[in-house]
């Protein structure tokens, strides 16, 4: 027989449990309130608390579940704290007096090294004054501009428009006033006006006119004068010498020659010898600077007087700079200058037609076109391809208006079909020069530029020629040119660079020219 514990109850415990009697199974036997717990369990187990407003809405569950969160909203909102300020007291206002004394001082007098920062504030006896003083001279600085006037650059300094024109007028006899340089640096001084509605008169002005002269005008017994004070430059040039090494240029610049010095330099031993390819690394060059010293310190360097290179293998070469029928080139010791090039092309266009046979195009049969023909609009300038002396400047038939120059070494060009000619026969004209303009006179269908070229007196293609001018001294001219070349040479390595450094003020450093 199974007893009750032994299928797994126990009093109390609510599990229904089967007896045996009489060998037969008996159904368990209901107690007093146990199917009354049971539905409540059921129905509590069935309903959900959080309802899901995502599902079945409009159901009674939604709507329950709806109300429910917005009862708990209302709670949260109604429970929330407030955000108005908190009450407390507020401090009492200061009086009028404190509070002017606060507002106008603050804490301005401990700034000042006061020992508790209080202060009496104005009252009504203190009294604004009606006019400030005002200083009774003023100096100061004026920058003279590029493309700016002495008068207009015065003014806006503050002199009166007359008094600037005075000073001005003063300055020209001394000096050209297109001779100042911009930048030049002048220190005025305005002296005291008998109002503030006029400007302040000048009392004193003074500048760096040149480099070899300083002016100051003074205001002497209501009047200005002028004054010039001359300074003392020495003129001896600067003689620079190194070893080429394995860049001139590089060499150059680290012996203390300038940067434009040095390219200077190069064009001008272009004009004999190639360049790099005509140096060797054991070459030494030699240049000569025009350089001067001011007795107040400063110096300035000019142009490059004299190229030399003293050469390991070959001939020495020894070049200066020489004017010669009002042109500066480059000649060597004897007196020979050289210029290396090509004809310059003496209109911007394109050429249209080149040297050989060709179909005219007026005369429509082949003939031989003895030039170039270069497209240009009408009027254009014509420039002369190299130095020459104009032959001929006029009519010449079919080419029109024509320009005929002589060049040296036999060669000849000429310019036709001119609206106008800008020379006249017998003069001598540079390179790129105007000698007239494009037009199409004579045969010609259209304005243009027919472009000629004679060699000893026959014609050849101006595209094949390739020349080089030479320039030679004689006489009086050469003698001139060896005695300043002597002088040059006798200038000391360095001299310049050693006398800036024996005046330089203790504890100074310069660098030397080696």
């Amino acid at each position: 027989m199974y007893r009750f514990n032994d299928i797994g109850g126990a009093p109390g415990s609510g599990t229904a449990a089967l007896a045996l009697d009489g060998g037969a199974l008996r159904p368990p036997v209901a107690r007093p309130g146990f199917g009354q717990k049971s539905a409540i369990s059921s129905r509590a187990a069935g309903f959900d608390l959080v309802v899901d407003l995502g599902q079945r809405i409009g159901s009674r569950e939604w709507f329950r579940g709806f109300a429910t969160c917005s009862a708990l909203c209302y709670a949260a909102w109604s429970l929330a704290p407030t955000l108005a300020p908190l009450p407390g007291a507020s401090p009492a206002p200061l009086p009028e007096a404190q509070f002017e004394e606060v507002r106008t001082l603050a804490i301005a007098p401990l700034a000042f090294g006061a020992d508790t920062g209080r202060r009496m504030a104005p009252t009504d006896a203190v009294e604004p004054l009606a006019d400030t003083p005002e200083r009774p001279v003023i100096e100061l600085r004026a920058t003279l501009g590029r493309g700016d006037g002495l008068a207009r650059m015065l003014q806006r300094a503050g002199v009166a428009g007359p008094e600037a024109d005075r000073v001005a007028t003063l300055i020209g006899e001394a000096v050209p006033i297109d001779e100042i340089r911009p930048g030049t640096v002048m220190d005025l001084m305005l002296g005291r006006r008998p109002n503030r509605l006029v400007p302040r008169p000048l009392d004193a002005l003074a500048f760096r006119a040149r480099f070899d002269l300083r002016i100051e005008i003074e205001r002497v017994d209501g009047a200005l004068v002028l004054k010039q004070v001359p300074i003392a430059v020495d003129d001896t040039p600067l003689r620079i010498q190194g070893r080429v090494g394995a860049s001139l240029y590089r060499s150059a610049r680290a012996a203390g020659v300038p940067a434009r010095h040095v390219e200077s330099y190069i064009r001008a031993l272009t004009t004999q010898i190639s360049v790099p390819s005509g140096l060797n690394s054991d070459d030494r060059f030699d240049i000569i600077i025009e350089h001067r010293r001011a007795a107040t310190g400063e110096t300035e360097t000019g142009q490059l007087l004299y190229a030399g290179l003293n050469r390991a293998s070959g001939r020495d070469l020894q070049l200066m700079q020489w004017t010669s029928d009002g042109r500066s080139q480059w000649f060597e010791a004897s007196g020979v200058g050289r210029e290396s090039g090509t004809f310059q092309q003496p209109v911007p266009g394109r050429i249209t037609s080149n040297y050989g046979l060709r179909m005219h195009p007026i005369l429509r049969y082949s003939r031989m076109h003895r030039g170039i023909d270069f497209r240009a609009s009408h009027g254009t300038p014509i420039l002369a391809a190299a130095d020459g002396r104009v032959t001929r400047a006029g009519w010449a038939g079919g080419y029109g208006r024509q320009v005929r120059l002589d060049h040296p070494g036999g060669i000849a060009t000429s310019y036709s079909h001119m609206s106008r000619i800008a020379v006249s026969s017998g003069t001598r004209v540079r390179r790129g020069q105007v000698i007239g303009y494009v037009g199409s006179t004579g045969l010609s269908t259209g304005p243009h530029l027919h472009y000629e070229m004679y060699r000893n007196g026959r014609h050849v293609n101006p595209r094949s020629v390739r020349f080089t001018s030479r320039a030679q001294l004689s006489g009086s001219e050469l003698a001139s040119f060896r005695s300043r070349l002597r002088g040059l040479l006798t200038t000391p390595v360095g001299a310049a660079r050693r006398q800036e450094q024996a005046e330089a003020p203790a504890g100074g450093s310069a660098s030397g020219a080696r």
